[in-house]
């Protein structure tokens, strides 16, 4: 059980960036951007999964979580208003989001499916931003020559996803999801995550005008495939996912504890948190 503190970033998403926004690298910038494009709607449907869940607990198991589920719903549905900001940007520059439009179609088939499948879908998808999080805070290239405001928005909200890490797996586990279910819902999630990423992220670079460029896919061979690249480095995390044993509290959080820790002047607490799980939208 974790005691999650829901945070008011302070940074201004109102003022304009620059269409390259990470150090002028373009392959960063687009898949950065298609990262945080998938945020808004893919936050809501993390809260839903885990509300409607919950809900479904017994008395006992909806005590003992309840804190950690709205220190979730808290945190997640900041994410989503922040990024909400970042888009609307986006669109200014007339980048087209076509990640969310998917991941929409695909969640109205699934309607029908029992609520536990779409808790592993979460809890799959948590920890897969867990590894990509712990993988930006151990290398402050990432956001390398980025204004300041904007890699601290990366930062924070990376801190906070290897935060409640585990809050959407403690949940599915609570409520007797399967193992079998949680390593099939991965494999599947695994594929569909990384194929809708960087179907988005080459859309972003058609319109960058830096889809055919070399020093495009140089960026991206250093940021995802080198020895220690966000794809390659993370594949043991990936690997422990799928065993029996495993737990998200078994990765290491330091990393955004320090940050967390040392950053206080980027963010403020939110004291009172008045929604309950069932209900925060």
């Amino acid at each position: 059980m974790t005691d999650l503190v829901v945070r008011r970033l302070l940074v201004d998403l109102t003022t304009p960036f620059d269409q390259r926004w990470n150090g002028g690298d373009a392959f960063r910038s687009a898949f950065f951007n298609a990262l945080s494009m998938s945020f808004p709607w893919g936050e809501q449907y993390f809260m839903d999964s885990v509300r409607a869940c919950f809900k479904a607990l017994p008395p006992a198991a909806q005590e003992k979580y309840a804190k950690e589920v709205q220190g979730f719903v808290g945190q997640e549905a900041t994410h989503r208003r922040i990024h909400e900001l970042f888009n609307a940007q986006l669109t200014r520059q007339g980048f087209v989001n076509e990640i969310e439009v998917r991941a929409a179609k695909r969640a109205k088939k699934a309607e029908h499916l029992d609520p536990r499948i779409h808790l592993a879908v979460t809890a799959a998808t948590e920890h897969f931003t867990a590894m990509f999080a712990d993988w930006t805070l151990r290398h402050p290239e990432a956001f390398e020559g980025a204004e300041e405001r904007l890699a601290t928005l990366w930062k924070w909200h990376a801190s906070e996803e290897s935060e409640h890490r585990s809050t959407a797996f403690n949940i599915y586990q609570a409520a007797d999801g399967s193992h079998k279910w949680r390593v099939r819902t991965f494999k599947v999630v695994s594929w569909i995550f990384t194929m809708d990423v960087m179907r988005q992220t080459v859309r972003n670079l058609w319109h960058d005008g830096s889809l055919f460029q070399w020093s495009t896919w140089r960026s991206a061979w250093r940021l995802l495939l080198a020895k220690d690249g966000l794809y390659r480095s993370n594949l043991p995390m990936w690997r422990d996912y799928m065993r029996p044993d495993f737990h998200p509290e078994q990765h290491d959080a330091s990393n955004s504890q320090a940050w967390l820790r040392d950053n206080t002047r980027f963010f403020t607490p939110v004291k009172a948190v008045t929604a309950t799980p069932a209900t925060a939208a």
